[in-house]
């Protein structure tokens, strides 16, 4: 076994991994950039290294840097992680050649199922079923749009060098094609420096069914397989294990399936083989086909963990000193049922765009595993992925564990950031999902129903005003003037601005009207209640009161000399909705525009945002370049007054 290794990654993947290793007497050297000087990862590691700037290309994705810090702290091996260099073969080529040992499958391997089409023709000869569609090196639009026609519509066009969704169109119509392609093809080249792209039968229910395997490089078991279908826009939301409807006869044909894949490239280490399943007639054995290989520890490999008993990454580390497969086929067993929810800082009701923030309180409950790499204090930076952690829960059943996760969910505790919370938990109550009815197309559908926003209830204002208002550890004297119980008003804005009264009718009790509502706070033995229901937690921070109701709903104090009346919305002035790089600029000075264009594109937190027109105008002013690092809130474009 290793006595150092290093971990060439950060935020939850890399306290995950330190973990494990720790507890296994392994020391742990951490690498940081700019924006993680005193990240969690930095603070668990035994010793950590400063490797570059803020951005990737200058920190994480510097693979010479990270093994020269390797080599300088006595490291014998490195572990990736997920991301960045993960899957990287020439990387892998370059730790070895230092003398290193890469804690992860071979370069060749990587390699054979670093490009989707070359890997699915390569699983075909190994008897792994592959979705009908074309796969060759003919890019050309006529000859795509050709195999398009012979496979049959409705078809996906993905990027080769694809994945997390990115380069990836659904064509229902042949008209579209054409439109489609272009637009597959700019997003992968922007995303992966690889234009070229395939083109797949779609499926008409199709669920996202995965396998995780584990080779020592020779041979290979599977862990059984996760159900990854609840996505948006091809992003994994909430995994689980086992997958629901699973049969038994499915079960040995995937993961025989993944074992002959992982088998057919010498594959050491945790991977994950994806197959796309057809669930229009049920989980049928000859109704899943192979998507790609992961070659890599997966986010969501915690559930596969919870059903089986088996810590991955003590898997990781033993097999890549040379030790042999832990445990043969036959010891493997499922038992129970496990959950995933990604909990990330994104603004839902403005399309789940990435969100930054100083987290100025995070809790979560202790009957779940929530692994994480910010802290209370932490800032979520606009360099790296928003996620603030994976929350996992684990019962004897499905139905205990999704009733599991939906309270788990209700008593995380975040503030400081929008979050993704409410979104989760309204799928921990949706219909299908409840009964394992499950389809990648199920969040898409049911769009507005999930992400309509719970409303503010009196009460809940009433806990916010009586943080605000310090009326909340009250004395005797609390609330009264010379001659009479106090009378104070306050105004809190959470979207629309609401006038709150309260009549401090003592220490233990005030009367509050909301509008047009009465509500009564009384305090007994100690513990205030609203209208007769215990008060709900409150964080507060500055001007920002945080009410852990509903997943938590954030309101601002109003002073009333600093009201901002002209804040109305300016159609006129195109902004960056976050900090980001301007990626491309595609308005010119005089050009006509209608509402809904695309007048740039802002890539953050590792997504490309297009930036639309607000309205039919013409251009006036163009205030960025492409290769521009813009603040929130910069203005890019503004247009003629109307």
């Amino acid at each position: 076994m290793f006595n150092k290794i290093l971990i060439a990654n950060r935020g939850e993947i890399a306290c995950r991994v330190m973990e494990t290793a720790q507890s296994m007497g392994v020391a742990c050297v951490a690498v940081y950039s700019d924006a993680d000087a005193t990240a969690k990862h930095v603070q668990m590691a035994d010793e950590a290294v400063h490797i570059g700037g803020a951005a990737p290309s200058e920190s994480y994705l510097k693979g010479d840097v990270i093994i020269e810090a390797a080599l300088n702290t006595g490291a014998q091996a490195i572990h990736p992680g997920y991301g960045f260099l993960s899957e990287n073969p020439d990387f892998v080529d370059a730790v070895e050649a230092a003398g290193l040992t890469f804690i992860g499958p071979s370069a060749d391997a990587i390699r054979k199922m670093g490009l989707k089409d070359a890997a699915k023709v390569l699983m075909e000869q190994a008897g792994v079923p592959v979705v009908p569609g074309y796969h060759g090196d003919n890019q050309d639009p006529e000859h795509l749009a050709g195999a398009a026609d012979t496979i049959g519509y409705p078809v996906l066009i993905k990027a080769v060098a694809g994945g997390g969704g990115k380069g990836m169109r659904l064509v229902e119509d042949p008209a579209d094609f054409a439109t489609a392609l272009d637009r597959a093809r700019g997003e992968a080249r922007t995303a992966f420096g690889n234009d070229a792209v395939l083109v797949e039968k779609f499926v008409a229910k199709p669920r996202h069914i995965e396998v995780q395997v584990f080779g020592d490089g020779t041979h290979a078991v599977h862990l059984f397989e996760r159900d990854c279908s609840l996505q948006r826009r091809h992003q994994k939301v909430i995994e689980e294990a086992p997958a629901p409807g699973m049969t038994s006869e499915m079960r040995e044909a995937m993961g025989q399936a993944g074992v002959r894949a992982a088998e057919a490239i010498g594959y050491k280490g945790a991977g994950t083989v994806e197959f796309i399943v057809d669930a229009s007639d049920g989980l049928r054995p000859d109704r899943f086909w192979f998507m790609e290989m992961n070659t890599r520890l997966q986010v969501e490999h915690p559930v596969t963990e919870a059903i089986t008993g088996v810590d991955l990454v003590e898997w990781q580390l033993r097999v890549a000193s040379g030790e042999t497969l832990p445990k043969s086929q036959d010891d493997l067993s499922i038992n129970g049922h496990a959950f995933e929810a990604r909990l990330y800082a994104e603004d839902v009701p403005k399309g789940f765009l990435p969100a930054t923030g100083t987290l100025t309180h995070l809790q979560f409950p202790p009957e779940c595993r929530a692994d994480s790499g910010v802290r209370a204090g932490d800032t979520i930076s606009p360099w790296y992925d928003p996620m603030i952690a994976k929350v996992i829960v684990y019962g004897p059943t499905r139905a205990v564990a999704l009733e599991q996760l939906h309270r788990v969910l209700h008593q995380t505790e975040v503030a400081g950031t929008v979050t993704n919370l409410a979104f989760l938990g309204a799928l921990t109550r949706h219909a299908g999902f409840a009964t394992g009815d499950v389809d990648t197309g199920l969040i898409g559908r049911d769009l507005e129903a999930l992400t309509k926003g719970a409303p503010v209830s009196a009460a809940t204002s009433v806990a916010a005003a009586m943080t605000a208002l310090g009326l909340i550890e009250t004395t005797e004297q609390t609330g009264f003037s010379l001659w009479a119980p106090s009378h104070r008003t306050l105004q809190l804005a959470v979207g629309d601005v609401i006038d709150l009264d309260v009549q401090v009718e003592g220490p233990n009790r005030q009367t509050w009207t909301v509008g047009e509502e009465t509500v009564i706070a009384e305090r007994n033995g100690g513990i205030w209640t609203i209208d007769g229901k215990p008060m709900p937690r409150v964080a507060i921070s500055g001007g920002r009161i945080t009410v852990f109701e509903s997943y938590g709903q954030a309101f601002d104090v109003v002073d009333p000399l600093d009201r901002d009346t002209s804040a109305a919305g300016d159609t006129n002035v195109i902004e960056a909705p976050m900090p980001g790089l301007v990626k491309a600029v595609f308005a010119t000075v005089g050009q006509t525009v209608q509402e809904g264009d695309r007048l740039a594109i802002l890539e953050a937190m590792k997504m490309e945002h297009s930036l639309l027109a607000a309205r039919d105008g013409i251009v006036a002013e163009v205030l960025a370049d492409d290769g521009a690092q813009v603040e929130a809130g910069a203005a890019l474009i503004r247009l003629e007054e109307e």
